[in-house]
């Protein structure tokens, strides 16, 4: 597929309808019409998903597009958090329309540390931008409190942006935060938890950029629902994109949640494992009336628990079971080895296709680092004086090992070498009577 420049594209497994004559694969302008989500009932939105068709944009500037473009699309979208690339370009390869960066995560994975407001803005930009440069599909970044006051925020936001974010979610906790689903949460006033939002807006506005702004407020636990459904009609007011309600307690409230300003998206937060909030299915979210759901712990949690495994079964003198764990080929292929390799070939030098061309003939010289090369050598008295074994490959530091080799073309006398000569290369008796011979192996 292709970008809007016309270069090719991984894909991203988001599907679209034709979009007004133009190809589900193309990036097209469409008008954002913020707050109102009767747009979704034009064909030009009727978005599916579909694995017969791909939609992506893969600029910075396009992601936080495309993102609306999903937000203006029927039904819920399910968004698995990452917390490193590989974990992103995973979610992308599964088919995910778009993926979420949790901060409990990235402070497990890249700090070892629990999610209590140890992980700093920096971190978290530099950690970001490995992310959304791994992938084509939008990102929405966890930028936790904004890390201070107005004014920070409006440097982080400007900051997400930077990183290549195509959404940010931003909390009304005081400092240091902590996750949604922990003790001893607490959030600034109203007042400030509104002053923030307006700031993020205004730094969107003065980025150029339009990053998609999801207002979360915690106050649930913190205070109290009513506080809580407050806040969020606050937030919509000043502007907020999506509206999150962390770590609500029932069904029934996540049902009054959405029915706070309507025509602005909502977005559930299943944490796996034990946390406040009903675990309900995508289409159970849909009916109650959400718009994006995120699954904040599935990944970092079975990574956890999956190396666990695998180290005790190494301390016990085994390794992993093959069911366990993808093949050496399949680790390659996932990590993009083969694609590596095919684009390499556009910039092959005339030695490396002829070291290629000598690979794929099955010349005894092909895969030369993979072969073993042994040197021995007896005196005149017949005692063994060396019996060493090294790889093929280090021919030019055999000389120095061995002097009596220089000047031999061991290369040639390499390639030469055949299975009818049990794989001997040299054969001969130095000035000193000793006999040096040369195999491969």
């Amino acid at each position: 597929m292709m970008n809007c420049s016309g270069s090719a594209l991984s894909t991203t497994n988001y599907s679209a309808t034709t979009l007004a004559g133009t190809g589900a694969g193309s990036c097209i302008p469409l008008p954002h019409l913020r707050h109102s989500r009767r747009i979704s009932s034009s064909p030009l939105f009727q978005f599916q998903l579909r694995a017969t068709s791909t939609i992506s944009c893969s600029s910075s500037t396009d992601k936080p597009n495309l993102l609306r473009r999903i937000l203006d699309s029927p039904g819920v979208h399910q968004g698995p958090a990452c917390f490193d690339a590989l974990s992103a370009n995973l979610v992308q390869s599964a088919g995910f329309p778009l993926c979420f960066t949790s901060g409990f995560s990235i402070s497990a994975s890249r700090l070892g540390l629990p999610d209590t407001g140890y992980l700093s803005y920096g971190e978290m930009i530099d950690q970001g931008k490995l992310i959304t440069q791994a992938v084509d599909i939008p990102v929405i970044g966890d930028g936790d409190n904004g890390y201070g006051n107005a004014m920070n925020v409006k440097r982080t936001v400007k900051g997400f942006v930077a990183a290549g974010f195509a959404g940010i979610i931003l909390e009304d906790q005081v400092s240091p935060k902590a996750c949604g689903h922990t003790q001893g949460r607490k959030v600034v006033s109203r007042e400030e938890a509104v002053m923030r939002i307006k700031a993020a807006v205004d730094a969107r506005n003065e980025s150029g950029s339009d990053i998609v702004i999801v207002a979360r407020t915690d106050s649930r636990q913190a205070l109290s629902l009513d506080e809580a459904l407050y806040r969020s009609r606050a937030f919509a007011d000043a502007g907020a994109d999506v509206v999150f309600i962390d770590a609500l307690a029932s069904k029934q409230e996540m049902e009054a949640f959405c029915q706070v300003s309507p025509l602005v998206p909502k977005m559930a937060n299943m944490l796996e494992g034990g946390g406040k909030t009903p675990i309900l299915t995508p289409l159970e979210l849909e009916d109650i009336g959400y718009k994006i759901v995120a699954y904040p712990l599935s990944l970092i949690g079975v990574s956890i628990r999956a190396m666990q495994d695998s180290l005790t079964a190494i301390k016990g003198g085994r390794i992993p079971p093959p069911g366990s764990m993808p093949s050496f080929e399949e680790i390659k292929d996932i990590l993009g080895f083969n694609k590596y390799y095919e684009e390499e070939k556009r910039y092959a030098t005339s030695t490396d296709r002829l070291l290629s061309k000598r690979d794929s003939s099955g010349s005894p010289f092909s895969g030369i680092w993979s072969r073993t090369l042994r040197i021995k050598i007896t005196g005149r008295d017949g005692a063994e004086k060396l019996d060493l074994r090294i790889p093929a490959g280090f021919l030019d530091g055999i000389t120095n090992i061995v002097p009596a080799l220089v000047g031999v073309n061991l290369k040639k006398l390499l390639d030469d070498a055949t299975e009818e000569t049990g794989g001997k290369v040299l054969d001969f008796n130095d000035r000193m009577g000793d006999r040096i011979q040369v195999f491969l192996e």
